[in-house]
């Protein structure tokens, strides 16, 4: 895991660390549980970012109901009005659409803990990699998705940004995500910055595609230079 998250890293010249996200019914041995719980279900990214690795459990999401909804967490009686609480909220700022609602993707097996480390560091196999770039990063990595087939549609999910993880899971393939503004705040992205999901089982075969992607759109930019310069003059 260390070599290829390196190479990917070292490609794609990424900021961020990848990041690798691991369903399980337990802990992983010698792992330990998140020491505070954060306020949104998002924020375990920006500490799994810093280097930390660690695991929740369904409580350590009961801040966020949008995001214990997609990771199919049940929520106690109080939280399930909080999550109806935010989601009338969204629908009356029409935010969302009523309709919307049962399309948002959400895992439906029993949630045990999810373990969250950069991908180089992951005590475990990862459901998914989790990668945080600009469009020029994201574009380079959609496009070696494609080649490899498991780019998806051509659609790019927005709100909320924690739907595709069950989406990658379930449907095996990439997804890009523009980011929603509760992740944007709540991880302080910047405005240039967006995220690449990748089924974990299909990320070597990416990550040799990339080789070639990122080769050929080097050679391709220098082609576009010079012809700009060429027919400018």
């Amino acid at each position: 895991m260390s070599e290829e998250s390196n190479r990917l890293e070292e490609l794609l010249e990424l900021k961020w660390p990848s990041l690798a996200i691991s369903f399980r019914d337990t802990a992983p041995e010698g792992v330990a549980r998140i020491d505070s719980v954060s306020p949104a279900g998002c924020s375990y990214w920006k500490l799994a970012a810093a280097g930390q690795v660690f695991y929740t459990e369904a409580s350590d999401h009961y801040n966020c109901p949008v995001g214990a909804y997609t990771h199919g967490i049940e929520l106690p009686a109080e939280r399930r009005e909080e999550l109806d609480g935010v989601m009338g909220m969204m629908l009356e700022l029409k935010y969302l659409q009523e309709e919307e609602l049962a399309t948002i993707p959400r895992r439906v097996e029993t949630f045990g803990v999810v373990v969250y480390a950069p991908w180089s560091l992951s005590p475990c196999e990862a459901d998914v990699v989790m990668v945080q770039g600009n469009a020029k990063q994201i574009m380079l990595l959609w496009e070696a998705a494609r080649a490899v087939g498991i780019h998806g549609t051509s659609e790019m999910m927005g709100r909320p940004t924690c739907a595709m993880i069950p989406d990658t899971i379930q449907r095996g393939r990439a997804t890009i995500s523009l980011g929603c503004i509760g992740n944007r705040v709540y991880n302080e992205l910047t405005d240039d910055q967006l995220y690449a999901a990748l089924p974990a089982d299909r990320i070597a075969e990416v990550i040799q595609q990339l080789e070639t992607v990122v080769e050929a759109n080097r050679q391709l930019e220098r082609f576009h230079r010079d012809r700009l310069a060429s027919v400018t003059s």
